[in-house]
């Protein structure tokens, strides 16, 4: 009677659960579709691998040996070549961020060849000190290669990369830091945490205390409601974003090269696109756990995962790419390494600014639209 008892009510309440996590989609989604996401951006989406890295070229020696060199570049499956006419040109690449590097051959290069001393000289850009350190082993291992075969060509019995020397030179990270790598970086997925997370509670929750209806019989207008709820957040963030700047200069020494009121300005344009993407989430859903679920799904996990913090885009598939720059984070990343290793450069400061003021008004359309003055049927 007791085991048959058990089983009558084990089997009940096992189909309540089961017709409940049928109905509940969300949940269903997160359990089924969440690790088959995660499966294929770990498997085919993020690599640690740098492929096909731009390398501007100022070659201002014509000679047969000089091209020689530049021919060993463009023989390693891991360099691609960008000739440039100066040296100021390559450096207007580099702070543009189109190159990882400068490799320039100077004007007397065949002579010191000749004589057994040629210098080389390679700039790298140390705005991510892992890629850095890569492209210069890609970059000595290429001109070795060829000193090789060049002094095998001559007969001489030198060890590879003899008679020539690589003068490394690193730009916006001279002491090859990862900590001024990451720390940026850092900043970027606070400022998401803190705005998408928090706010994606808020108005879920007064769906589900019932509060929210009272408000619709009320003169308060949709936009008047999403200020009202962003503007708090404002505060708490802008107070995280200062302890995280204090902490970046002074506990971790990462330079703030860039003017610090644009850092600030930027930061908070950023701040408020989180806040509204929380709340857009949160006026979309019916509850707080549903809300902070999906929360994280869009916003924290993705810059994590796909803005560039830790893997460089470049070496992912294009379809990875394309949804890493839909995303918000992927262009504060940038900008936030830009303007505290990099300092003002205006270009990538304009660009950025305005992606991230139009997601800030493409939010806040959608989230005024979610708050209508309309009970949920």
């Amino acid at each position: 009677m007791t085991a048959s008892g058990f089983a009558r009510r084990f089997t009940a309440l096992l189909r309540k659960e089961v017709r409940q996590l049928l109905r509940d989609k969300s949940n269903l989604a997160v359990g089924l579709l969440l690790p088959v996401a995660l499966i294929l951006l770990f498997g085919y989406g993020l690599s640690f691998d740098v492929d096909d890295a731009p390398i501007a070229v100022v070659l201002e020696d014509s000679s047969p040996s000089a091209r020689e060199v530049v021919r060993g570049l463009q023989g390693s499956p891991y360099i691609s070549p960008v000739w440039t006419a100066s040296m100021a040109e390559a450096e207007e690449r580099m702070r543009a961020g189109e190159v990882d590097g400068i490799v320039r051959l100077p004007p007397d290069f065949s002579r010191q060849l000749a004589s057994g001393q040629a210098r080389i000289q390679l700039v790298l850009n140390g705005i991510n000190s892992t890629t850095a350190s890569i492209v210069e082993g890609y970059v000595r291992g290429a001109i070795g290669l060829w000193a090789q075969r060049h002094n095998e060509r001559e007969g001489g019995k030198a060890p590879s990369g003899a008679g020539i020397d690589v003068l490394e030179r690193t730009w916006f990270n001279e002491a090859g830091d990862s900590t001024w790598y990451l720390v940026p970086g850092l900043i970027v997925l606070v400022l998401t945490l803190i705005g998408a997370f928090l706010t994606s509670l808020l108005i879920a929750r007064e769906w589900e205390r019932g509060t929210l209806e009272a408000l619709f019989v009320t003169p308060l207008r949709p936009m008047e409601l999403v200020l009202s709820k962003v503007a708090p957040y404002l505060v708490i963030g802008a107070i995280d974003l200062a302890m995280c700047l204090l902490a970046a200069r002074f506990l971790f020494d990462v330079p703030m090269r860039g003017s610090l009121l644009i850092i600030f300005l930027v930061s908070m344009l950023y701040l408020t696109v989180s806040l509204l993407l929380g709340l857009f989430v949160s006026g979309t859903m019916r509850s707080q756990f549903q809300a902070s679920q999906v929360a994280l799904l869009v916003s924290f996990m993705p810059a994590m995962m796909l803005s560039g913090f830790v893997f460089d885009l470049r070496n992912v598939p294009w379809v990875i790419q394309a949804i890493g720059q839909l995303l918000p984070a992927t262009h504060f990343m940038n900008l936030i390494k830009t303007l505290l290793l990099a300092g003002d450069y205006w270009p990538d400061i304009l660009r950025g600014t305005a992606i991230l003021a139009a997601y800030a008004l493409v939010l806040a359309w959608a989230t005024r639209r979610t708050l209508r003055k309309k009970l949920p049927s």
